[in-house]
């Protein structure tokens, strides 16, 4: 038994949980939490907060509505970005693959940084405004 805290999840705030939530489920292969799917029967989707699990059921990422929230504007910093997420992949192809698959979900390219040859790497913009980083790395 440790003595520490557990991570549960990292909780991104948004005006609408459930399509940001549905774009970082589609871009990480993640899965709802048991009860948070969509309404299959037309009722309407009044929720305002969801959890994406990975394959084992662990939390992984937690989406919460706010009322009011300022897109942040990275790389300036007047509306900074707060927190960010950094997905690693393992090699330039996977790199390319992804962001490809990043911008068809709905995400934008907000820098370049392909030309490092120490860490690859692009910043975009999930379809909230909130920076991600992907970026070739090694495991673990």
């Amino acid at each position: 038994m440790t003595d520490h805290p557990v991570l549960m999840h990292t909780v991104i705030d948004a005006l609408e949980c459930r399509p940001l939530a549905d774009f970082y489920r589609e871009l990480l292969g993640l899965q709802w939490r048991s009860g948070d799917e969509p309404p299959t029967d037309g009722s309407p989707d009044d929720v305002d907060w969801l959890v994406l699990v990975d394959d084992a059921g662990r939390r992984v990422l937690a989406f919460q509505d706010v009322p009011s929230i300022k897109r942040p504007d990275w790389p300036d910093h007047e509306v900074p970005a707060q927190m960010h997420l950094d997905l690693r992949v393992p090699d330039v192809a996977a790199l390319e693959r992804q962001r490809w698959r990043a911008e068809e979900l709905g995400a934008r390219l907000l820098h370049d940084r392909t030309d490092d040859p120490d860490e690859p790497l692009y910043v975009l913009a999930d379809p909230a405004g909130h920076p991600f980083c992907l970026l070739v790395a090694p495991g673990s």
